[in-house]
């Protein structure tokens, strides 16, 4: 009489986003190409046949990295755009916020700068163009609030001015490191006194 098979457990959802924290580690160092599923199980000391249990490939692994952290990047944007706050403070949370992902999903923010473009071209990963569009709408059109309101200097290049912020803020993720000696909310305040009051004193 044939043995049955014991059914395989389900993976748990802590042991699953210990994989994909190693997987986007493994991602954001080596780059989307040249990263294998080998080098991620390699990383995540298991074998890579073990990997495919839990995942059916390393492009549902960045995908789910990706999706996650721009998820969570929206819950706080639209809490900030849906706040009703005026032009200047709607910049000061919408940064505060970015360097909070940043601290959160380091790895997630540094594989988004590296591979979003090669991604896109994807039909899967068509949620990366559209979050970058409604990401600049949103930058943009405070901005164009900002000066129409005379909060913000009439002179401005709005798009070259967004560029530079959003740039400045999310190159953040190629040095920061969670638990360092400054916390996201402290790192945000100095860049928003920096920005938007300059570092030179005022004679």
């Amino acid at each position: 009489m044939p043995t049955k098979k014991k059914p395989q457990a389900t993976p748990s959802p802590e042991r699953r986003g210990e994989l994909l924290a190693t997987a986007a580690e493994v991602f954001a160092a080596q780059g989307y190409n040249a990263t294998t599923v080998r080098r991620i199980a390699d990383a995540a000391g298991m074998l890579a046949g073990s990997l495919y249990y839990h995942f059916d490939s390393k492009e549902s692994m960045v995908d789910e990295i990706l999706s996650t952290f721009l998820n969570e990047l929206w819950e706080g944007y639209d809490a900030v755009l849906d706040a009703g706050l005026g032009p200047r403070e709607t910049i000061e949370a919408l940064v505060t916020e970015s360097f909070r992902e940043i601290d959160r999903h380091r790895a997630a923010v540094a594989i988004y700068q590296k591979e979003s473009q090669h991604l896109a071209a994807q039909p899967r990963f068509q949620y990366l163009v559209d979050s970058q569009q409604k990401f600049e709408k949103a930058w943009l059109g405070t901005l164009e609030r900002g000066v129409a309101d005379r909060v913000f200097r009439a002179d401005l290049d709005i798009r070259l001015t967004y560029r530079f912020v959003r740039d400045t803020v999310w190159v953040a993720a190629s040095w920061y490191r969670p638990g360092g000696q400054h916390s996201p909310e402290e790192i945000a305040r100095q860049y928003l006194s920096m920005v938007l009051d300059g570092i030179a004193l005022r004679g």
